[in-house]
Protein backbone atom coordinates (compact mmCIF):
# COMPACT_ATOMS: atom_id res chain seq x y z
CA UNK A 1 0.00 0.00 0.00
CA UNK A 2 1.24 3.51 -0.76
CA UNK A 3 1.30 6.34 1.75
CA UNK A 4 -0.91 8.90 0.02
CA UNK A 5 -4.08 8.32 2.06
CA UNK A 6 -4.03 9.50 5.70
CA UNK A 7 -6.57 6.88 6.87
CA UNK A 8 -4.14 4.06 5.89
CA UNK A 9 -1.38 5.31 8.23
CA UNK A 10 -1.40 4.92 12.01
CA UNK A 11 1.23 5.49 14.72
CA UNK A 12 3.27 2.32 15.30
CA UNK A 13 3.30 1.22 11.66
CA UNK A 14 6.58 0.42 9.90
CA UNK A 15 6.94 2.58 6.78
CA UNK A 16 9.45 3.78 4.19
CA UNK A 17 9.68 7.57 3.93
CA UNK A 18 11.61 9.91 1.70
CA UNK A 19 13.41 12.65 3.63
CA UNK A 20 13.52 16.21 2.25
CA UNK A 21 17.27 15.88 1.57
CA UNK A 22 16.67 12.61 -0.34
CA UNK A 23 13.84 13.80 -2.59
CA UNK A 24 16.12 14.15 -5.63
CA UNK A 25 17.60 10.65 -5.28
CA UNK A 26 14.46 8.95 -3.98
CA UNK A 27 16.44 7.20 -1.22
CA UNK A 28 14.04 5.64 1.30
CA UNK A 29 14.39 5.57 5.08
CA UNK A 30 12.63 2.87 7.10
CA UNK A 31 11.10 3.64 10.48
CA UNK A 32 8.15 3.49 12.84
CA UNK A 33 5.50 6.23 12.64
CA UNK A 34 5.27 8.39 15.76
CA UNK A 35 3.06 11.29 14.54
CA UNK A 36 1.10 12.18 11.41
CA UNK A 37 1.90 15.74 10.35
CA UNK A 38 -0.35 16.11 7.27
CA UNK A 39 -3.92 16.98 8.24
CA UNK A 40 -5.42 16.54 4.75
CA UNK A 41 -7.06 13.15 4.04
CA UNK A 42 -4.93 12.70 0.86
CA UNK A 43 -1.61 14.07 -0.43
CA UNK A 44 -0.28 13.26 -3.91
CA UNK A 45 3.38 13.06 -2.76
CA UNK A 46 2.65 11.12 0.43
CA UNK A 47 1.45 11.86 3.95
CA UNK A 48 4.12 13.65 6.03
CA UNK A 49 5.03 11.83 9.26
CA UNK A 50 7.53 11.98 12.11
CA UNK A 51 9.32 8.71 12.89
CA UNK A 52 10.20 7.44 16.38
CA UNK A 53 13.78 8.68 15.87
CA UNK A 54 12.58 12.22 15.02
CA UNK A 55 13.14 12.14 11.25
CA UNK A 56 10.40 13.74 9.15
CA UNK A 57 9.42 12.77 5.63
CA UNK A 58 6.65 11.66 3.30
CA UNK A 59 5.42 8.05 3.36
CA UNK A 60 6.20 6.16 0.16
CA UNK A 61 5.34 2.61 1.29
CA UNK A 62 3.61 0.96 4.21
CA UNK A 63 5.72 -2.08 5.12
CA UNK A 64 3.97 -3.46 8.19
CA UNK A 65 0.39 -2.77 9.21
CA UNK A 66 -1.00 -2.99 12.72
Amino acid sequence: MDGKTRAHIKPGMVVNIVLKKDQRTGKLTEGIVKDLLTSAPFHHRGIKVRLDDGQIGRVQEILEEL
